[in-house]
């Protein structure tokens, strides 16, 4: 299992009215934003800035852990796809989804071509770290 390190005193989970919390954290090097509940129109906006945060600390690496997510909609997809293209093949990603909520739709539209999508938290470290 892989160790979770707090990413830095005083980062508490960073919630936003409509229904969308973050957290992010260190695992092994890599930097992981956690989210929970609705990433939609209203909502992607607090997962960009969130993700912008985490891509300032210029870790190993990035994922995003979807796993909590309640629904993900389109304008959540292209937050996730304008992070890979901001990344480009100098810093490892990948995307944490699973069940019919995040990993079907991520599959259905082909995003699972264009960037890394792992069924846990600990295959996408695995990955990540491996190699």
């Amino acid at each position: 299992m892989a160790e979770k390190q707090p990413a830095a005193a005083g980062s508490p989970p960073q919630s936003d009215k409509d229904g969308l919390t973050t957290h992010e954290s260190v695992v092994d090097g890599l930097v992981v934003v956690s989210v929970s509940g609705t990433v939609d129109m209203l909502t992607a906006p607090g997962l960009a800035e969130s993700l912008d945060s985490a891509l300032a600390k210029k870790a190993n690496g990035l994922i995003v852990d979807l796993s909590s997510v309640d629904f993900l909609g389109s304008a959540g997809i292209s937050v996730l796809m304008k992070t890979r293209d901001t990344l480009g093949d100098s810093t490892p990603f990948c995307v944490v989804a699973d069940g019919p909520t995040t990993h079907r739709p991520l599959t259905l539209l082909g995003i699972n071509e264009m960037m890394s999508l792992c069924r846990t938290l600990d295959d996408a470290v695995s990955k990540l770290t491996d190699g």
